[in-house]
């Protein structure tokens, strides 16, 4: 009997091992859009945290979620911090880097549903005077042992169409504009 249950355990061990080795260990997610709009207005909207929240398919997922800024906004050092439903959860975002007209990077401190850092970036490139690609993005670690249940859910498709909601919302929002 005994034996029987170091013969289970070993095998738990092992096959856990086995999955903790081939699990995936990091994450890279984008997608893009073209906006017919100048690059130089697309940057001077996207770099504002503030301005998230019109075009984030988060915020659709949880209308009352609660919100705080701190720092200016716009500028390295600008926090946004958010605690909303089961749908998008409880974290923080901070700008980072800010490079005008080329890129926008911030870092994604997530608190619930589970803790994680992730890298976002927002970056833009002129196609035509009138036309601008913006790509959204964001990279991280899998920590074991949430790497073991990434196998078996693929985090590409999961964020990916909220990626590509939220960049059809953006160019709509910007191209309205006149």
């Amino acid at each position: 009997m005994i034996s029987t249950l170091l013969y289970i355990l070993g095998g738990v061990i092992l096959l856990v091992a086995f999955l903790g080795l081939i699990a995936p260990k990091t994450y890279n997610i984008s997608r893009s859009i073209q906006v017919n709009k100048p690059l130089p207005k697309v940057f001077e909207y996207i770099k504002f945290l503030k301005n998230q929240d019109q075009w984030s398919p988060w915020t659709k997922k949880d209308p009352e979620m609660i919100q705080t800024f701190t720092g200016v906004d716009g500028a390295v050092g600008a926090i946004s911090t958010w605690k909303g439903n089961k749908d998008v959860g409880e974290g923080e975002q901070e700008l980072l880097k800010i490079i005008s007209n080329e890129l926008v990077q911030s870092e994604l401190r997530f608190i619930k549903p589970y803790k994680s850092t992730s890298n976002a970036y927002l970056k833009v490139e002129k196609v035509l005077p009138e036309v601008t690609t913006v790509e959204w993005g964001f990279s991280g670690d899998y920590k074991f042992p949430v790497s073991i249940f990434m196998i078996f859910m693929n985090m590409d498709k999961a964020v990916g169409k909220d990626f590509e909601a939220g960049l059809a919302d953006l160019k709509q929002l910007l191209e309205r504009e006149h």
